[in-house]
């Protein structure tokens, strides 16, 4: 998890922690929003990953959707890094 993502990921444990036990376990996607929000930081990084996550929380209304919500896998780089055999033959 880069440094800033884990700075984010401190308010979302807190809350996992302290107000998660009294709200109660009626989440309408599966994985709850905190974990969800946890995951997307952990692959996206600080920025995307909040971004997602308040996507995410966007959608979790009475007239949006429920069921089986998973974070979308990062896509790979356009180009891929090159071999540090490749960097030194184009010199």
């Amino acid at each position: 998890m880069t440094p800033l993502a884990f700075i984010v990921s401190l308010p979302v444990r807190a809350y996992r922690r302290i107000f998660s036990p009294f709200v109660g376990h009626n989440c309408r996607y599966q994985p709850t929003c905190s974990a969800y929000a946890l995951e997307a930081l952990e692959k996206h990084g600080g920025i995307k990953g909040t971004w997602l996550t308040l996507r995410r929380i966007g959608r979790c209304h009475p007239l949006g959707g429920m069921g089986y919500d998973p974070v979308p896998e990062p896509k790979s780089t356009p180009f891929p890094p090159k071999k540090p055999s490749e960097e030194n033959s184009d010199a």
